[in-house]
């Protein structure tokens, strides 16, 4: 299978665009796998932000940059992912490494994205153990976030365009927008769940003019429950991050939506639950898993050595040990997720009803990621004068010059550095 291109890389609708993607993925497996890995920890080592800068900075490098995919293909990828579990930016990557080199090539792509992350967290962790604090980065982090939303802006912008072009889209991206307001203000709903599910159902009917069933439905969790039998003899390090793994595995299994889920998860399962860590550790952990690149979900990295090295009585090799064992178990359940995923996602590309259900839901993923751009685009002119400029001067140079988002990234921690923090 290796050395074969997946059926999933056969878009449905053969545009020349597609047709040159059709013949640059028949290139040799080590050249593909070289390529994948280059791409994704240059991203592991720069997309800061949350899922929608991610998906933005992913959408430049392999849509706009590389040309291996069109646009409407990513969509219908982001469209599916968002109805799996696990961190959606990070099964994109894999899913988009399925494509270029099969299985070989998922596993290349989801690891090369996550280590960076680990590589960054596991010294701060040392040093937050070491020196009872987190080193101060606001300057650095006021200008990321600004260019995070000059990101997040072009990648909308990009994303948007086609609709003007269908007025069915648009008003099914006008209604999920509506929609995403609600929700997020009178309800306690998942609102991205229930506007895709709203905006797939949408389509199929604008589509077919029928009755329709949803294309999708929610893989059922892991059965995870405590399976582990610990006698008394068994080191308490092991008993602990055995635990621990459970208790992320079990987290990386059932997280639906959006990373930011995890901090419910984590302070009911270790906070309260366990009480493993302090409301303040728990604080600090988020903080660096929103401070480093990468997704969200490598907190566990920074939980995993803080237990590890501290409350389980391991030392600095128990913590490292125990970032890696903690980083394997919440990201494990997306690799097999995907995996499971990528070679179905092609038949359902060409099925008729389930495109029309796609096309739905891909409106609504611009809506969503336009909505987004808009709020932090408020807080950011909210935040003062310099934030608003530095947002419009970044969107403003990557659409005038065609600027790498990477490099929009790097110049905003340079400017950031000179800032007092």
């Amino acid at each position: 299978m290796n050395e074969k291109t997946p059926p999933a890389t056969r878009p449905t609708e053969a545009t020349p665009g597609e047709a040159q993607l059709e013949s640059e993925v028949k290139g040799p497996l080590a050249t593909r796998l070289g390529e994948i890995a280059g791409v994704f920890t240059l991203l592991g080592f720069t997309a800061f932000g949350g899922p929608a800068a991610h998906i933005s900075m992913i959408e430049d490098q392999v849509v706009t940059r590389r040309n291996w995919l069109t646009r409407k293909h990513l969509l219908d990828i982001i469209s599916a992912i968002n109805f799996i579990p696990g961190p959606n930016s990070t099964e994109l990557v894999m899913h988009l490494g399925y494509l270029r080199a099969g299985m070989a090539g998922l596993v290349v792509a989801g690891a090369c994205f996550i280590t960076p992350a680990v590589l960054i967290i596991l010294p701060i962790a040392w040093a937050y153990i070491s020196y009872g604090a987190l080193p101060r980065v606001a300057g650095v982090m006021a200008m990321i976030s600004c260019a995070v939303v000059a990101i997040v802006a072009v990648a909308a912008w990009r994303f948007a365009t086609p609709l003007a072009r269908q007025p069915q889209s648009m008003a099914i991206a006008l209604a999920c927008a509506v929609m995403a307001i609600l929700l997020g203000r009178y309800t306690r709903l998942q609102p991205e769940l229930v506007i895709l599910a709203f905006a797939g159902l949408s389509g199929i009917v604008i589509g077919e003019f029928a009755r329709a069933r949803s294309m999708f439905r929610a893989i059922a969790p892991l059965p995870l429950s405590a399976m582990m039998s610990m006698h008394a003899a068994v080191p308490e390090y092991v008993r602990g991050m055995g635990s621990l793994c459970l208790f992320l595995l079990k987290v990386g299994a059932t997280l639906f939506g959006s990373g930011y889920v995890l901090v419910s998860y984590l302070r009911s399962g270790l906070v309260i639950d366990l009480k493993w860590l302090t409301e303040q550790q728990l604080l600090d952990a988020i903080a660096v898993g929103q401070f480093t690149p990468g997704p969200l979900l490598t907190t566990a990295t920074f939980v995993g050595y803080l237990l590890g090295e501290g409350r389980f009585g391991g030392g600095h090799v128990g913590g490292v040990a125990g970032a890696v064992l903690a980083t394997l178990a919440i990201f494990l359940p997306s690799f097999i997720l995907v995996a499971l995923v990528g070679p179905v996602m092609q038949r359902l590309r060409d099925n008729r009803i389930a495109r029309n259900s796609l096309d739905g839901m891909n409106a609504a993923v611009a809506a969503l990621l336009i909505l987004v751009c808009v709020q932090l685009g408020v807080a950011s002119i909210n935040a003062g004068g310099l934030a608003g400029a530095a947002v419009m001067a970044a969107a403003g140079v990557m659409l005038a010059f065609k600027l790498n988002a990477t490099w929009v990234i790097l110049g905003a921690i340079c400017v950031g550095m000179l800032l007092p923090g």
